[in-house]
């Protein structure tokens, strides 16, 4: 068991960097470049990324199959998802769009997160056999915390990478493909050819139960205030800040806020019970995230105070929620590549129903990006952004509030 090698644990950190290099980022840095390098409208954008979510509608699930079926092929089927990744991420930032921007926007962000949700599907799954249920929190501190780094670099670089070229995500591409080489090279001996190892072979089905079912609902509603947030960060910066230049300094405190109050929050939650320490860390983050709305232009440092604390309250949501549908997958024995298919799944449905809701409503009452906006514009983007992630994450408390499960606490 890998519980017992503990020198494993940073290949499944550099990983998990990789996959953090590939997941929200995308969904911060793809639309504004699409918006600024090819005119594309907010509203058609937000319709192409619901329709590729609807597609993770079918197939996430059916990707936990096919990572279930081909487990006797150990590194293999990882190695073929990881370069189809890379080439959709290259499609997408390194490649002019050679048909419609957006066809060319939707075709490699399907290539890519076909790859994204294999992998993360086999590498969460993995886990789940290789810690058992009783180090779940450990490998949590170091796959989220790695996870997290993979987002501050994703976000950094195309910032940092200007001072190299002007084109800065080209190159962001490349680097990508690296990281993910390195990654697949030292994850390789890690890949067992039965995931489910520990568990119990009868594998009770997934959607019998109850508290599986209510866990992913939970991962719905808790996603869907960052998904908000991520879709109209760079927006909100761009017209209501009037701060470009600071997106990448504010994006690289809240992910570096995030990636080290990880260790810190599966501590606690070890300490004192992930149930309440979640609920602790969601409260904080609408306390902390309220203040946004009262924000005008040239305020970037109390904005960067307000990215410090939601981005530690960040770490809470990523660390702990997967640590717990974990252990309970591995106590109960249910499916584990199954059930990260379905968790993969509930995690991306909320930033699908973020494009297609909240871009177009910000553009109907009047926000336009690039352009000077009017005081209504600027107050629908100002309500989107601030204001409705902190109403969902009240209905995400009042939710866990209602569960009952046993507790991870030691």
């Amino acid at each position: 068991m890998s519980v017992s090698r503990p020198f494993s644990l940073p290949s499944y950190a550099l990983f998990a960097a990789m996959l953090g290099m590939a997941g929200l980022p995308i969904y911060i840095h793809a639309p504004k470049y699409f918006v600024d390098t090819y005119g594309v409208s907010l509203s058609l954008l937000g319709v192409a990324l619901f329709g590729l979510r609807l597609i993770d509608l079918l197939q996430d699930p059916l990707l936990g199959h096919l990572a279930e079926k081909t487990l006797k092929f150990r590194s293999k089927p990882v190695w073929i998802s990881g370069i189809l990744m890379s080439l959709g991420m290259f499609g997408l930032f390194a490649v002019p769009a050679p048909i419609s921007p957006v066809i060319w926007f939707s075709v490699t962000m399907a290539v890519l997160f076909t790859g994204f949700s294999f992998l993360s599907i086999r590498f969460y799954s993995q886990g789940v056999t290789s810690f058992g249920s009783s180090g779940q929190l450990h490998l949590a501190r170091w796959r989220e915390t790695g996870s997290l780094l993979g987002v501050c670099l994703a976000a950094m670089a195309p910032t940092l990478l200007l001072y190299v070229s002007q084109n800065a995500f080209s190159l962001y591409a490349l680097l990508f493909l690296g990281v993910t080489l390195v990654a697949l090279f030292v994850m390789q001996s890690h890949w067992s050819a039965d995931a489910r190892g520990m568990q119990n072979k009868a594998s009770t089905h997934i959607w019998s139960d109850r508290l599986i079912r209510q866990m992913l609902f939970l991962a719905v509603l808790n996603t869907a205030p960052v998904a908000v947030s991520s879709t109209l960060f760079l927006f909100f910066v761009e017209s209501r800040l009037l701060a470009p230049e600071m997106t990448g300094i504010l994006l690289i405190i809240f992910f570096l806020s995030a990636a080290f109050s990880a260790p810190f929050w599966a501590y606690l939650a070890d300490q004192y019970g992930a149930r309440r320490i979640l609920l602790l860390a969601m409260l904080f983050a609408i306390h902390a995230f309220v203040f946004a709305f009262f924000l005008t232009e040239g305020q970037t440092f109390i904005f960067s105070i307000i990215c410090l604390a939601s981005g530690a309250t960040l770490g809470a949501d990523l660390t702990i929620l997967p640590a717990i549908f974990a252990r309970h997958l591995a106590q109960t024995g249910g499916r584990a590549e199954i059930g990260f298919g379905l968790w993969n799944f509930a995690s991306k449905i909320s930033l699908a129903i973020a494009a297609v809701i909240v871009l177009p409503m910000v553009e109907l009452f009047g926000f336009r990006s690039g352009m000077e906006n009017t005081e209504n514009g600027l107050l629908a983007l100002t309500c989107g952004y601030a204001v409705l992630p902190c109403l969902l994450k009240l209905f995400a408390i009042g939710f866990l509030l209602r569960l009952r499960f046993e507790d991870i606490q030691t």
